[in-house]
């Protein structure tokens, strides 16, 4: 008998539930967030389970490819494309997994897009640079303004790192707004230093690769956005149409227009941040 599952991934646990193909219920129960524990009730049923559905959730990464190693189908639901049934008056936790689980019983569930294990931790590394070049800006801007509040002058990046320690002194009659700035300059000296380090990093992985050497021969699109493109995109076939590649970079407007007036929004944020 073909059962598939469902599991409500949580933070620190999941419920995990096993349908029949009649939505009867052959296994229900919530387990702590331990891959081992998780597997036992599913290995009972291994030959049967026709697949798993994971609701993609920031913390799928660890469920999703231990089923997929253990043997199992592992399935990615997409949330924002998944809507509850309405006629449900009581809804938790237990009744999420079957719902999942009932959905690839129909096989009528949004599926999300499983970034390959392999090439997904240089494409979190690249986030990563992303994460400390926004520290490193927001630490130009803080310096920047310390400098403007007590001089008038505006000051480049360049130009704060050229100024020597008496220059600064002489700029900044209080001993706490220079060594403030001292401080702050030492901090961008590591952050420059780290990202230099994760940008090698990933040019060293994808210098060879034939998407990111197609997408340097766009004029305007230098190293650094290519990488991200290359890496953010991955298999270009997963989108089945130029649409779908357009929505997913939050490129397509979400407006809700009845007789040419505005009647609000949808998932304005439906996409890739990255």
């Amino acid at each position: 008998m073909p059962l598939y599952g469902g599991i409500d991934l949580h933070a620190n646990n999941s419920v995990v539930v096993l349908l029949n193909d009649q939505d009867q219920v052959i296994c229900q129960h919530r387990f702590p967030n331990h891959l081992p524990t998780i597997l036992a009730p599913l290995s009972l049923h291994h030959g049967e389970v026709e697949g798993v559905v994971v609701e993609s959730t920031s913390n799928w990464y660890w469920l999703v490819d231990g089923l997929m190693e253990a043997g199992y189908r592992g399935h990615l639901a997409h949330p924002a494309a998944m809507q509850p049934y309405n006629g449900l008056k009581y809804t938790e936790d237990h009744s999420d997994a079957r719902w999942l689980a009932h959905w690839l019983r129909l096989g009528v569930f949004p599926e999300g897009y499983i970034y390959p294990k392999a090439e997904r931790a240089v494409r979190d590394l690249f986030r990563k640079r992303a994460h400390l070049v926004r520290q490193h800006t927001a630490n130009v801007l803080r310096v920047q303004n310390i400098m403007a509040r007590n001089t008038g002058a505006r000051f480049s990046v360049k130009r704060m790192h050229e100024l020597t320690k008496q220059a600064r002194q002489s700029m900044l009659a209080e001993e706490p707004q220079g060594l403030a700035v001292t401080r702050s300059l030492v901090v961008l000296d590591c952050l420059r230093h780290q990202i230099n380090t994760l940008e090698q990093t990933v040019h060293t992985r994808l210098h060879h690769t034939p998407s990111y050497e197609q997408w340097l021969t766009v004029p305007g699109i230098g190293t650094i956005l290519a990488q991200t493109i290359a890496l953010e995109t991955g298999d270009i076939r997963r989108f089945p149409t130029v649409g779908h590649s357009a929505s997913s970079c939050r490129w397509v407007d979400s407006t809700k227009l009845s007789n040419g007036k505005r009647k609000g929004t949808g998932n304005v944020k439906n996409g890739n941040p990255y």
